[in-house]
């Protein structure tokens, strides 16, 4: 795995010939060694066809390739930073919360009204995330953003974790989420205005939340 967390806000890749990596623009914060940074239109691994549908709505955050040989520092904005490994597993993420990621791993789109039916399209007007959300898959490791650190919570099979939408920032495994209205609930228990909605996210697998409910 590339990454290392140097601090809560800052990690560091190492980056080896013939090998690439991907990180949001301006996301590098300083490299030592022969590393050279290239836009990349075709999003990721995925290719041009993983990224249609995010930039038809408007919605996919530009990315760099990152190829050479040498150790490349990454933060952004001060956020925290949390390295998610993957074995086979498909992570799901909303593509302005990327930092960084292997190019082992296939990107990919993931439509929120087929996870979760309309309700899933509703979670993300709600959440404000927009109704598509990023996909990796594979083998490889990423680095994703956060306000206030990151929590990792398991889901298992008949316990399912409900989280605040605007608290959510990835989940990975067999996991299925469902958007439901809760009269009171976000006055009572959570710090979100508006209607009244809690995430469930049932299945296996786990899902990261945030200690905050403020957007990127």
């Amino acid at each position: 795995m590339p990454f290392r967390e140097l601090s809560g806000k800052l990690v560091e890749a190492r980056v080896v010939p013939g090998q690439r990596m991907f990180s949001q623009r301006g996301a590098m914060v300083g490299y030592r060694g022969e590393v050279s940074f290239t836009p990349n239109i075709q999003g990721g691994q995925g290719g041009v066809m993983s990224m249609i549908g995010r930039r038809v709505a408007g919605e996919a955050a530009p990315l760099m390739t990152v190829e050479g040989d040498g150790t490349v520092m990454f933060g952004h904005g001060g956020h925290h930073i949390q390295v998610i490994d993957l074995d086979g597993d498909t992570l799901c993420v909303e593509s302005d919360r990327l930092l960084a990621f292997d190019g082992t791993l296939r990107q990919g789109t993931l439509f929120l009204g087929r996870d979760g039916g309309v309700m899933g399209m509703v979670r993300g007007q709600v959440s404000g995330q927009g109704l598509f959300t990023t996909t990796l898959s594979g083998q490889g490791s990423a680095a994703v953003m956060a306000h206030g650190g990151i929590v990792q919570l398991p889901i298992a099979p008949g316990r399912p974790v409900h989280v605040d939408p605007q608290a959510y920032v990835a989940h990975f495994g067999d996991v299925r989420n469902k958007l439901s209205s809760a009269l009171g609930w976000r006055d009572m228990v959570g710090r979100g205005s508006g209607e009244a909605f809690q995430l469930e996210l049932s299945g296996s697998g786990a899902v990261f939340v945030q200690a905050s409910e403020e957007k990127l």
